[in-house]
């Protein structure tokens, strides 16, 4: 069953300079239980197509074409008080900084248990009853005594936890996770992403997780999406994106993970800076700093599907048999 369809997004940012084609022509969907990791460098469009898909880009940015169905519903094209009703319910967020989501002057249980109230008709008991579930499922310890504390008596990666917790609070059908474990050491990095996975997993939630991190995508996603420049530029199965990329731009980022098998080795780098996002130049927004790119390069490319779903956006792509 599909939850979400992207179609052709677009969200620009018409500023003083000129328009930011931040999200230039955006394409996936989602099944329910599926998690997808979108990848791609800082500016690459990541976070902004998930704000997009929620409706919280604000000015000057806005969403300019394309459909983002969700559940028969295009939400680009439905009221504020309509996405009002959606957002914290059937559709959820969790952001980078879990302080954007949790108000330092509140309780957590007065946080929680009015998230759960906003969309929900019960009793505040059993909101309460129900806010305490939901920090003992993303593994806090002792969840009635952290309910009575503020956001800044926690630490960091217990912060990410109720911010999750919030998140599954009302059983959504699709989360979009922000960078959630970027500021999070790597253990609690771990723990995180396993409670995501085994939430997604026990309740069928389409997860989508936004990171610059290849290693946490491998361990988590079923498909990857990597972005350059606005776009998606290749997309499959987890495993066949990692294990045999095809666009010159993932091979890059692939090539410059440090790996013990190049130990004392120099990292390898992809030449060359990003594009200026208001000046963006015609064809391959890639090719000034590809390898391969040629003349052939000054038009922009199509979308070509190999076997088992692995798209890549090239007129010169890899063959996929290499190793990463």
């Amino acid at each position: 069953m599909t939850v979400l369809s992207v179609e052709g997004l677009k969200t620009h940012f018409f500023t003083r300079a000129g328009v930011v084609r931040a999200v230039d022509g955006v394409d996936f969907a989602l099944e329910r239980g599926e998690i997808m990791g979108l990848v791609g460098e800082s500016g690459s469009g990541k976070s902004v197509t998930g704000f997009s898909i929620l409706g919280l880009v604000d000015a000057p940015g806005r969403v300019v074409g394309g459909k983002i169905v969700f559940q028969g519903e295009d939400l680009a094209r439905i009221p504020e008080s309509r996405m009002r009703t959606l957002r914290g319910a059937k559709v959820a967020m969790i952001f980078q900084d879990p302080m954007m989501t949790l108000n330092p002057v509140l309780r957590i249980d007065t946080q929680m248990v009015e998230a759960v109230l906003a969309h929900r008709k019960m009793s505040r008991r059993e909101a309460w009853t129900l806010a305490r579930d939901g920090l003992a499922r993303v593994g806090i310890p002792s969840p009635e005594q952290r309910l009575r504390a503020y956001p800044h008596q926690l630490s960091g990666g217990m912060r990410q936890r109720v911010a999750i917790a919030v998140a599954f609070l009302n059983d959504p059908d699709l989360l979009i996770a922000d960078e959630p474990t970027t500021a999070l050491d790597v253990t609690i990095q771990a723990q995180i992403v396993h409670v995501a996975q085994t939430l997604c997993r026990d309740r069928g939630a389409a997860l989508i997780w936004i990171t610059h991190d290849l290693a946490v995508v491998a361990g988590l996603a079923d498909r990857v999406a990597v972005m350059y420049a606005g776009r998606i530029v290749e997309a499959g199965p987890t495993d066949d994106v990692i294990d045999g990329p095809r666009h010159p731009y993932t091979v890059g980022l692939l090539g410059s993970v440090p790996s013990a098998n190049r130990r004392g080795g120099r990292l390898a780098q992809i030449p060359g800076m990003t594009p200026d996002m208001l000046a963006m130049p015609d064809g391959c927004a890639f090719r000034e700093r590809c390898p391969r790119g040629d003349a052939m390069c000054g038009s922009a490319p199509d979308v070509t599907v190999a076997a088992g779903g692995h798209a890549v956006r090239c007129f010169h792509p890899h063959d996929g048999e290499a190793r990463a």
